[in-house]
């Protein structure tokens, strides 16, 4: 055990080796404008050998020496890049931002040479700072450097943005609907049925060039968003052949090594794919057909279908995760052809403390109706993999293909236990839900340069998004009070219910396609190089829901069967003929359990990019988005019918005032637009089991449209560091909002809200003390001040899901000698509505109150650099999640322990996990 002890410190420690060859990569842009230049002759001085840089202003060259020199050449304007040290079998990034000499300036020659870590550092701030709008950039140098495996990992780094469930992006407050996302310029889908995200988990960081977070529009992006538009922009062809894998495993403080409860049943059950073994029975076929069997013949399918209503224990196993990831580089028919390929897999495990009280409030009074504790056991299973091809034909022409496909899966066991008041009953009860959600992505892309002055780019993609909930399972059991000794008694009736004895089965199905394009010229005037580009987009989204929810009754009621056990209760001897007194089996029938969406977007824009002067840059222009919407139903006379077409021109103006090389004022003014989604529209009303609430769609919701200012000031003191500050303001019309009504979750249309407020960012390197010289530290203030005004509802009170302030800190630790990083995270956002209350009807608005979130990370390179060990601890302070009531004053929001009433409440537990990481 001690020479164990002693090879693993040996292997921490070690330091990585260094040669004479290798290879250097990196990115040319113009430092006006941060646009990558194509073209750049980029020569290694100690051999004359030299390569050009792409479509995408980037290069690769193989060099040979310690210690080498790169000529850089871009009409008439040359610089040299000295001191580029160069590793073994390592490739080295090496950025340059110059700045283009214009028709009236002779050749310009850069003679003063500078360090390759100083001119990297400064394209890395040009990228930022030559952006065409208020943005957040982390570059692939940084991404690098960090121990970060996944694009989730990745954004937290960014100030103003925040991750929930580890994939979920919250910007400036404002989660889900009002962010948007891209891969490689294309708008992407939801990878959520139900939620308007994107689960950025699931692309490797390895594979990332950089990250964008716009947080003010430009019309060359889409214009469905208000909090941030996230663009992830992937490797198209590596510099080198590369090979990672990395293996790990965790535990949850309160999960791992106790009791845990699965439904697990299938040969692939392991993969998260179901395998059948849910489906329905052969012997059944459509809705029309069931419909018309006698009751015995529907019997006699409920009597066939498998008898799992309780499940015994296991141990929590730990958490275990794969991630396997290669690219390539080659010639193929003296065309430069790249790509990579990574897939995936995680399966955790995690135990959710639930509490769930419907109150009725009163002033000072309160009732409690009902107060359920629930134990949530959820094994979460996720398999994937991403991929890339690209074929540089030329300096000049680029085409790419990538692909994404990932199986996401939650296998999900609940125990009720608790009282209704009202009712005078003790309950207990369990759920088994299974949910399978597949996503599916192929895209394709070209760059062409024209002509020097002309570049076109293209795309097309197809998108697929399958929802799959088979045979999801509820059964309540009830006692009166004021019978302590009584047996529990299954709540089953003559009548079919959603709530308990039911069996329901769920498919979404979406497909959704995209092409477009855009042209840009670039031209001089005002002795200044100026572009204009225009572009198309059409977005076709066809997607067919269907429910089909059965329940078990009793037509006569029968006590003894109603006191069976849960594993006893539904046995295929309990079934009877479908009249007598034993269980029967039929559907629960409704239209509005079954319903079509079709939506077309046509999209065009037209946008300047006006460099006025050296220090005065503007790009502005307009884009016009026609949504024809199509819910319900196809036929007219249908009441779930509901067809819409609305245009919506979005103008957007971002001006850049360059105070001096390291400081800008920026202004910015837009219009964009937030559209419902199809589940909201949609008149389908199903009954939540872990809220004890159903969800009731309205066809009649209006989309959204937001009037964005924004005014910032940026200062770039040096690599690495920025400081900004500044004020927004978000005008909403018409904001979709979900509203309680005591039983059910309505959306409603309030007519206006506002939301204003002043934003901080700042980074620091700590070296002005020796001592702290390692560390870094980032910080990320907003507050914010929204309000909802309508007349007919009455309302004067803050935008549902708009925190009022957000938090973000982070410490990190970089000892590059030793391969030793450390990073510290902290996130708090401060109180929001989570769901609108009826104040008339004793259901004030429920609030989600402030919790403070701290992640750490700890990562160790070894063996020669080609190995990373890394230790994750997530949610180490492990606060509960409160969502309450207010109780008393009508304009208090603040959570009071003890004064005000909890309506829900959840627990998840620390994470922590450790992983190993091999690159070749």
């Amino acid at each position: 055990m001690r020479s164990l002890f002693i090879l693993a410190a040996v292997l921490f420690f070690s330091s990585p080796l260094f040669a004479q060859t290798g290879k250097v990569e990196g990115k040319v842009t113009d430092a006006n404008t941060g646009l990558p230049l194509t073209g750049v002759s980029v020569v290694d001085q100690s051999t004359s050998k030299g390569v050009a840089t792409n479509t995408d202003g980037r290069y690769v060259i193989n060099v040979t020496g310690k210690t080498i020199s790169l000529l850089f050449s871009y009409n008439g304007v040359t610089q040299q890049i000295d001191g580029i040290e160069i590793t073994e079998g390592k490739v080295t990034t090496q950025d340059l931002a110059i700045t283009p000499k214009t028709k009236t300036e002779e050749g310009v020659v850069i003679r003063a040479t500078s360090t390759a870590r100083k001119e990297t550092a400064a394209a890395i701030i040009s990228f930022q700072k030559n952006t065409n709008t208020v943005a957040s950039v982390i570059s692939a140098e940084s991404i690098k450097r960090s121990p970060d495996r996944n694009t989730g990992e990745v954004l937290k780094r960014l100030p103003g943005a925040s991750i929930q469930e580890g994939k979920f992006i919250v910007v400036r407050g404002l989660a889900d609907r009002y962010n948007q996302a891209m891969l490689n310029g294309i708008l992407l889908t939801s990878t959520e049925p139900d939620r308007k995200t994107f689960s950025f988990d699931l692309i490797p960081s390895s594979m990332i060039d950089n990250i964008v977070i716009n947080k003010a529009f430009v019309p060359e992006f889409p214009g469905e968003w208000a909090g941030g538009l996230i663009q992830v922009n992937t490797k198209d062809i590596p510099a080198k052949g590369f090979f990672n894998i990395q293996v790990g495993g965790g535990f949850n403080t309160q999960t791992t090594g106790k009791d845990f409860y699965v439904d697990k049943v299938g040969n692939t059950s392991w993969l998260g794919i179901d395998d059948g073994s849910r489906y329905l029975p052969d012997t059944y076929t459509t809705k029309s057909q069931f419909d018309i069997k006698t009751p015995q013949e529907k019997t006699a399918i409920g009597q066939s279908l498998r008898n799992k209503w309780s499940q015994s224990s296991t141990a929590a196993a730990p958490n275990a995760s794969l991630q396997i990831n290669g690219g390539f580089n080659t010639k193929l028919w003296g065309k430069t052809v790249g790509g990579s390929l990574g897939v995936n897999y995680n399966k955790s495990n995690k135990f959710l403390k639930l509490l769930n009280r419907l109150n009725n409030i009163e002033a000072d009074s309160v009732d409690v109706f009902y107060s359920y504790d629930d134990d949530k056991y959820q094994q979460d299973i996720s398999v994937g993999a991403i991929g890339s091809l690209t074929a540089q034909l030329n300096s000049s022409n680029k085409i790419s293909l990538r692909s994404i496909v990932n199986v996401n899966t939650s296998n999900a066991v609940v125990h009720r236990s608790g009282v209704n008041f009202d009712r005078q009953d003790s309950i207990k009860g369990s759920e088994f839900t299974y949910r399978q959600n597949t996503f599916f992505t192929v895209q394709a892309s070209g760059e062409h340069t024209i002509s020097r002055p002309v570049k076109l780019k293209w795309y097309g993609a197809f998108n697929i998004l399958d929802g799959f909930i088979p045979d999801q399972r509820r059964l309540t059991y009830s006692k009166s009070l004021d019978e302590p000794g009584a047996p529990y008694r299954a709540i089953i009736s003559n009548t079919l219910s959603q709530q308990s004895g039911s069996r329901i089965y769920q498919d979404l199905s979406d497909y959704i396609y995209t092409a477009g394009g855009d042209l840009t010229y670039n031209f001089d005037m005002f002795n200044r190089k100026q572009a204009v580009k225009a572009g198309y987009m059409l977005q076709i989204k066809d997607r067919l829901y269907d429910a089909k929810l059965f329940a078990n009754y009793l037509p006569v009621d029968n006590d003894a069967l109603r006191q069976l056990s849960p594993a006893q209760i539904f046995a295929p001897e309990n079934f009877g003929t479908g009249t007598n007194n034993k269980f029967a089996f039929d559907a629960i029938k409704g239209n509005s359990f079954r319903y079509l969406a079709n939506t077309i977007l046509n999209a065009g824009f037209v946008q300047f990019d006006n460099q006025f002067s050296s220090k005065f840059r503007m790009v502005w222009g307009v884009r016009v988005e026609d949504y024809d919407q199509l819910v319900g139903s196809v036929k007219a006379s249908d009441p779930r019918h509901s067809n819409r077409r609305v245009t919506d021109f979005l103008p957007g103006l971002n001006a850049t005032y360059k105070v001096n090389n390291k400081t800008n004022i920026r202004l910015s003014g837009s219009q964009t637009v937030v559209r419902p989604e199809l589940r909201e529209l949609a008149y389908l009303n199903l009954y939540d089991f872990e809220l004890n609430l159903s969800t009731q769609g309205d066809p009649s919701l209006e989309r959204t449209k937001i009037t964005n200012i924004d005014l910032r000031y940026e200062m770039y003191p040096r690599a690495g560091e920025v400081f900004t500050i500044g004020t927004f303001y978000k005008n909403f019309e018409t904001p979709t909002e979900q509203y309680l009504n005591l039983s059910t979750i309505n959306f409603i249309n309030p007519e206006k809200a506002v939301a204003y407020g002043v934003e901080a960012e700042f980074r620091k390197k700590l070296d002005i003390v020796n001592v702290f010289k390692n560390f870094t530290f980032q910080a990320n203030l907003a507050f914010i001040h929204s309000r909802v005004k309508d007349t007919a509802f009455k309302l004067n009170r803050p935008l549902q899901g708009q925190s009022p302030y957000v938090l973000n800190l982070g410490l990190m630790y970089d000892l590059p000698k030793t391969g030793l990083t450390a990073t510290l995270l902290f996130n708090r956002i401060g109180e929001r509505i989570y769901l609108v209350g009826d104040v008339p009807q004793g259901s004030p608005d429920v609030y989600e109150a402030p919790r403070s979130l701290v992640d750490l990370q700890v990562s160790k390179k070894l063996l020669q650099e080609k190995g990373e060990l890394r230790l994750s601890i997530s949610d180490l302070l492990n606060q509960k999640q409160i969502f309450y009531q207010n109780v008393g004053e009508q304009d208090k929001r603040n959570y009071q322990s003890g004064t005000d009433v909890v309506r829900f409440s959840r627990k998840y537990g620390s994470t922590f996990s450790l992983t190993f990481n091999y690159s070749l």
